[in-house]
């Protein structure tokens, strides 16, 4: 693999490190080339390429080896194309034609509903976070990745994609129609609840998210400061872990935001607060619920661990992995799983999630009178392990139902301040 290639392309991907100078070293091999599994491979390559029962090219074969290679490692490790590369870049800067889902590809090519982007037609549609897409236009869905189902499901702006879903509680699959269009996320929205306490609503993690983060903070305290935030990151399903640095970075002033563990060693980082929190310490109440994955993971897990907020909600998806785009000679990539992230305290957050200090009922739960499914990243089948997986209950999403947790959220942050708390999680469950 071309070293220089890889240093020029890690910028692009999800996992901090990438932005080193050098060129990252490659651990040395732990062990001798497999010979008889090598020859076995060759001796399986030769009976398809004799007797399969079409004529089958050697660039076919060896693409689907590779394909297979990767995506037996986890759900989240894929070879791209050349487009599907452009299009995973596309989607960090927030700009794409498309319909604004966060998908995971299950072992029966099923796509696996992560979390629809907010404002999207996915969202407008009324698709779910664990919805279960079977069919696209009425045809069984033959990707052998996700971001091969993503390019089907990328199109026109205008032309209009029916999806064939199961959702639990259904007693049949429904068909959902999406008209595509050019998406261009407004990862940052805000507001004023009322005087001094504001809403800052996070939806996905991409290239402009800081600035706008701290661009729309300063326009909630323009006339007066602020007493309190709630921060929403209900069905974020992550994206640039840089992003999420740079968040978590604004609220607190100095310690650890997250670390990496990997085998090479450019996955092995630690990522530190700078002084500076732009809400002075005012006490902020965070929201998660099972459509809060990857980096939206990260920003919570950093607010909790330094007890700078109160996380309210539901467990988390637990995606505790980090990704790293690598490309290959050819113009292809593959993306690889490449390291742990771990919370302050030093928690992985893989399988296992975030906790809330109080817990609510999803928000769907909430609108329809079934529970959808809650699926983790544990229940992926060929997931990553986690070091605190074995420890995290099989269902703990119980608690007591709440209409609004925005309300609920804005409630809990008038009562600190008239009790004078300065430091939310000491309320809550540690």
């Amino acid at each position: 693999m071309n070293k220089r290639a890889l240093c020029l392309l890690l910028p692009l991907s999800f996992p901090a490190p990438a932005l080193a100078q050098e060129p990252p070293e490659m651990a040395p091999p732990a062990e001798a080339v497999p010979l008889e599994e090598i020859k076995r491979y060759v001796s399986v390559f030769r009976t398809v390429k004799q007797a399969y029962v079409d004529e089958v090219s050697d660039e076919r074969l060896m693409q689907a080896a590779i394909r297979g290679l990767l995506t037996d490692l986890d759900p989240h490790s894929a070879y791209l194309d050349a487009e599907q590369t452009q299009s995973l870049n596309e989607a960090a800067t927030g700009a794409y034609d498309g319909i604004g889902l966060e998908l995971v590809q299950q072992p029966d090519r099923s796509l696996l509903v992560i979390a629809p982007i907010d404002d999207t037609p996915a969202a407008r549609a009324g698709m779910r976070p664990g919805d279960i897409i079977t069919a696209i236009d009425g045809r069984p869905i033959e990707a052998d990745s996700v971001e091969a189902a993503v390019a089907i499901l990328r199109g026109e702006p205008g032309t209009t994609v029916t999806l064939t879903v199961l959702r639990e509680g259904q007693p049949a699959p429904l068909d959902v129609a999406v008209t595509r269009e050019t998406i261009r996320i407004t990862s940052v929205r805000a507001r004023l609840l009322e005087p001094g306490y504001g809403y800052l609503r996070i939806s996905t993690f991409q290239s402009d998210t800081g600035p706008d983060l701290r661009k729309r903070l300063r326009e909630l305290a323009k006339n007066a400061p602020l007493h309190g935030l709630v921060l929403d990151l209900r069905s974020n399903p992550g994206g640039l872990l840089n992003a999420a640095i740079e968040a978590a970075d604004a609220f607190l002033d100095t310690g650890v935001i997250v670390s990496t563990k990997g085998r090479l060693p450019f996955s092995a980082s630690e990522f530190r607060a700078t002084p500076g929190d732009l809400l002075a310490g005012a006490p902020i109440v965070a929201l998660i619920d099972s459509g809060t994955a990857s980096a939206a993971e990260v920003l919570a897990g950093a607010l909790r661990d330094h007890r700078r907020a109160l996380v309210m909600g539901s467990r988390s998806f637990g995606k505790g992995s980090v990704q790293t785009v690598l490309p290959l000679d050819n113009g292809d990539s593959i993306k690889l799983t490449t390291a742990r992230y771990y919370t302050p305290s030093g928690r992985s957050i893989q399988a296992a999630g975030i906790k809330p200090d109080i817990v609510l009922a999803d928000d769907y739960e909430r609108r329809a009178d079934t529970r959808p499914p809650s699926l983790r990243e544990r229940d992926l089948p060929g997931h990553l392990r986690g070091d605190e997986e074995d420890s995290v209950p099989a269902d703990d999403a119980g608690g007591e139902e709440v209409d609004f947790a925005v309300r609920e959220a804005l409630n809990v942050l008038k009562g600190l301040n008239v009790f004078g708390a300065r430091d939310p999680a000491r309320t809550g469950a540690q």
